[in-house]
């Protein structure tokens, strides 16, 4: 077998995913360069990786069973050699393409300008999302989807009552929340992988 024809199929039993970190470079706090970023994913076993913004954003290649252990060394390493301990959540390259394709505010005609999306460690109980108080920030709205959390903001991140912490405290979980610019270009990220 040629050389390309390997690297070729290495790739095509590769998975995609993404990796968010959270609260990283926000405010001048946990700064964390994505050239470090990207060599903690590359050196935690992360194939093809690319960053996007500076707002902790990975893209990685790693075979279907890998991606938690990659996040995990990658996490390990970032807590000792840069003395920031982010959670990071993850997900696969089909599970980004889901959450892209399934946004209810979209579907209803929002601004995408006004949309984010907050990415949980795990899907949280019927109970625990049952206690969210849907009238906690108005105009602010929400919908839980399983693992995701799909927020319009008409009057922005900055003002709003629904936050990380907020959504952590009631649900149980780590979430993290990106606008939704950065969820289409990394969705344009995975998709550019399946060419």
């Amino acid at each position: 077998m040629e050389r390309g024809q390997a690297a070729r199929k290495t790739s095509a039993v590769a998975t995609t995913f993404v990796a968010l970190l959270r609260g990283v470079n926000v405010g001048g706090a946990n700064r964390l360069p994505m050239a470090a970023l990207q060599t903690a994913f590359a050196d935690a076993g992360g194939r093809e990786v690319e960053t996007l913004l500076q707002s902790g954003n990975v893209v990685f290649e790693a075979a279907a069973n890998a991606g938690e252990a990659v996040v995990e060394r990658a996490r390990t390493s970032i807590a000792r050699v840069l003395n920031i301990d982010a959670p990071i959540v993850l997900r696969d390259g089909e599970s980004w393409s889901r959450l892209v394709a399934g946004n209810p505010f979209i579907a209803a005609g929002a601004d995408s300008e006004t949309l984010h999306a907050a990415c949980l460690s795990a899907a949280p109980s019927a109970e625990r999302i049952a206690r969210l108080e849907t009238n906690r920030s108005p105009p602010d709205a929400f919908v839980v989807v399983g693992a995701e959390v799909y927020l319009s903001l008409p009057n922005g991140v900055a003002r709003s009552k629904l936050s990380n912490a907020w959504l952590d405290a009631r649900l149980g979980v780590v979430s993290t929340m990106r606008n939704w610019r950065t969820v289409t270009k990394l969705a344009a990220m995975v998709e550019a992988r399946r060419r």
